[in-house]
């Protein structure tokens, strides 16, 4: 007893197949593992900060330019036990998420010059640091910091906007 007989019936199977596969694929993807959800959490809460009251405003900006946010390289306090650039990472995914947000490009000091129009670019530095000895509780440790943003234009020393973010790790979580 044959029951894939009709060339039909294969190519209806193999197309259910396909369409199941592609299903698997297209479906959403998985919530991050616990281990990041503390530095997701920072990186989200950082990215509104810097969306939420931006430093540039129409005077600032050239007419119809997009603002392009450039990120400067993470500072990260190795005793945080969290590299630079998992934390870079992390930030400008947070930027990038956010509709109605700025471009956002890593940045390089050879990109810019004092000489350059810098009206539309802005450059985020972040620092975090240990803000505190570790905490330990009875069932986890926790780990205070401090994370600094800033915000100034490429070839500029003077900070156009600065804000600072205090808060704890759970370090089982990191």
């Amino acid at each position: 007893m044959s029951y894939l007989t009709c060339p039909t019936q294969k190519a209806c199977l193999a197309v259910l197949a396909i369409l199941w596969l592609m299903a698997g694929c297209a479906s959403t993807p998985e919530a991050p593992p616990t281990l990041r959800q503390a530095l997701l959490g920072l990186s989200d809460r950082a990215a509104a900060l810097v969306l939420a009251q931006p430093a540039w405003s129409q005077a600032d900006t050239s007419a119809g330019q997009d603002i392009v946010l450039l990120l400067g390289e993470t500072q990260v306090d190795a005793s945080l036990g969290i590299t630079p650039e998992r934390f870079g990472e992390s930030l400008s995914r947070a930027l990038l998420a956010a509709p109605q947000g700025p471009q956002v490009l890593d940045w390089m000091p050879s990109m810019t010059t004092r000489e350059s129009d810098n009206a539309n670019l802005w450059l985020l530095e972040s620092r975090l640091e240990p803000d505190g000895p570790r905490l330990t509780l009875s069932d986890r440790d926790l780990l205070p910091y401090r994370l600094t943003l800033a915000l100034r234009h490429p070839g500029d020393d003077e900070i156009r906007w600065q804000r600072m973010v205090s808060g704890a790790f759970d370090t089982t979580a990191l």
